[in-house]
């Protein structure tokens, strides 16, 4: 059984870069054919594709987002990365990190329990 947890601060400055991990177990984040991706949902909206590294390194992100996010991974601690700069108040939302089978999807095998981030002075 695929596990994932996300961890990093739940309050993050506006123009201040947020830093979330995705710790995971019961596989291996470069075996197999899947990707590894961050998605969010704001307060009243639908579930947003951000972003996703692939088993093989490769990274995808959402063209809209391209500018301020990188994602990267810790093969050693079997752990990826989302970094999104410039956050304004319109990234507050609960983020997740999922492994998927295809990017540019909301869709999952397996989710983090999700993480709370607000952006906020």
């Amino acid at each position: 059984q695929v596990q994932l947890q996300e961890s990093g601060p739940g309050l993050v400055e506006p123009s201040q870069t947020l830093s979330l991990t995705c710790t995971v177990s019961g596989g291996s984040i470069t075996t197999g054919y899947h990707y590894w991706t961050w998605i969010r949902r704001a307060p009243g909206m639908r579930l947003e594709w951000m972003g996703a590294i692939g088993s093989s390194g490769n990274t995808y992100y959402r063209p809209s987002l391209k500018s301020r996010t990188s994602i990267s991974r810790d093969t050693s601690k079997n752990q990826f990365t989302l970094q999104l700069r410039s956050v304004t108040p319109a990234d507050t939302a609960v983020y997740y990190c999922v492994r998927a089978r295809q990017v540019d999807t909301t869709e999952y095998d397996y989710r983090g329990q999700g993480t709370q981030v607000t952006v906020s002075s």
